[in-house]
């Protein structure tokens, strides 16, 4: 990929979104935010924010202020699986820290990573689809370092199975911020589900 294309944005900030990148440039995470909000800032009153220790979503805490969406530090892949985490919560989630759910930290036992990995099948499909998007390698997430092990086959599996679904079916809000990624990035085709497969996320 040499480059994306230019775009005007409505951020608040004076990021731009530059004509030609090259090698990982592509990948900023300033520009990932500047097309988010681009997207969604006035329309769903929502910005997409940098720099956290740890993923959260803030809801506004007045009328007049926006919708927050903290993804880690600068990392590109948090940044898109909090962005799925937001396309996939309701209206009323969207209302409360974290849409209403409780984190199970690192450590967790068989049957709380199973539970985990049940509640990520569908952030983590609409991630790869963006990825895809974005021209980005998507890598399934166990997020439990301290076991010592990868996501289960049946976990691979399910995630594969919800992406070809998202294909087929795909609700307003990802799908939009999916043709907008395709056309910043220049990619094409990502919601062809033979793309979508379990050997692909070797």
């Amino acid at each position: 990929m040499n480059g994306i294309m230019s775009l005007p944005l409505q951020t608040g900030s004076s990021v731009p979104i530059t004509t030609r990148l090259d090698g990982d440039q592509v990948h900023c995470v300033d520009h990932l935010i500047g097309v988010f909000n681009h997207v969604f800032l006035k329309r769903n009153q929502t910005c997409l924010v940098g720099g956290g220790d740890e993923p959260e979503y803030l809801p506004a805490e007045a009328a007049s202020g926006y919708h927050r969406i903290i993804f880690t530090r600068d990392y590109y892949a948090s940044a898109l699986h909090e962005i799925a985490h937001w396309c996939i919560a309701g209206s009323e989630r969207r209302l409360l820290p974290d849409y209403g759910y409780w984190y199970a930290p690192d450590g967790r036992t068989a049957q709380q990573q199973r539970d985990f990995e049940q509640v990520e099948i569908k952030p983590q499909a609409l991630e790869w689809l963006f990825s895809m998007a974005c021209g980005y390698r998507f890598r399934v997430s166990a997020d439990n370092l301290n076991a010592h092990t990868g996501p289960s086959i049946e976990f691979k599996c399910a995630i594969v199975d919800q992406a070809k679904n998202y294909c087929k079916s795909m609700p307003d809000r990802p799908k939009l911020l999916i043709e907008t990624l395709e056309h910043v990035y220049q990619t094409t085709d990502t919601c062809n589900p033979g793309l979508y497969t379990v050997q692909a996320l070797e």
